[in-house]
């Protein structure tokens, strides 16, 4: 695991960064309430993360596989997961690839050298996080916070992940951080940070989310 020094770090700048979200998961233990649609002081986790990027990232992209006609509304540009490879058609519609598929969508879509993605349902994130990913490397790197290791939450080399996800989804290796691996992307410990998730009613509550989408 590196440790990232405040010097020589070089961010990509706006027109060469494309923020993805991923926000196409089913959340079950939510009951199924779309996450990027849930607020916190009136506004939505989707629109939070895009405001708080709106000037680092040039261009903003969400993985999402439903409500689209809500994205565009809100004039977010989406795109849907990949498809199932031929050798998983047999798969239940109840199953999924999991976070590669929108990681690979969002590659797909991505026009810029880099890609930063995030899960939708993170409930805060460090000002330092772009300088620290990548300040680790030309490869990409992932963030691991107090809580372990946080491979969505990472800085992609958009033509690397493009041709690696898809290979992976063929191959039916779906474990994210096996493709990291592969690309050779470093691990950034940022101490002292947590990220959070919003996965349970309780981690809601906890973090002060309105009680209704």
């Amino acid at each position: 695991m590196e440790h990232i020094s405040e010097t020589d770090i070089t961010t990509p700048p706006p027109p060469e960064l494309t923020l993805g979200i991923l926000a196409g998961g089913r959340a079950t233990r939510l009951g199924g309430r779309d996450k990027a649609w849930l607020r916190r002081g009136g506004v939505p986790q989707v629109l939070r993360w895009t405001r708080r990027w709106a000037g680092q990232a040039g261009t903003v992209l969400v993985s999402a596989n439903r409500d689209l006609d809500r994205y565009r509304e809100a004039g977010i540009l989406t795109v849907v997961d990949e498809a199932q490879p031929a050798a998983c058609e047999a798969t239940p519609a109840s199953a999924s690839l999991g976070p590669i598929a929108g990681l690979a969508a969002l590659a797909r879509a991505c026009t810029t050298p880099w890609l930063l993605t995030l899960p939708v349902d993170l409930v805060d994130i460090n000002d330092c996080l772009l300088p620290s990913l990548a300040a680790a490397g030309g490869q990409g790197a992932w963030a691991e916070d107090d809580d372990g290791p946080q491979p969505l939450v990472a800085l992609w080399r958009a033509d690397a992940l493009r041709k690696a996800a898809v290979a992976a989804i063929a191959a039916e290796e779906f474990a994210v951080h096996r493709l990291q691996a592969r690309l050779g992307m470093a691990g950034v410990r940022l101490a002292g940070v947590r990220f959070g998730n919003l996965n349970t009613p309780a981690d809601l509550a906890a973090a002060g989310f309105d009680r209704h989408d």
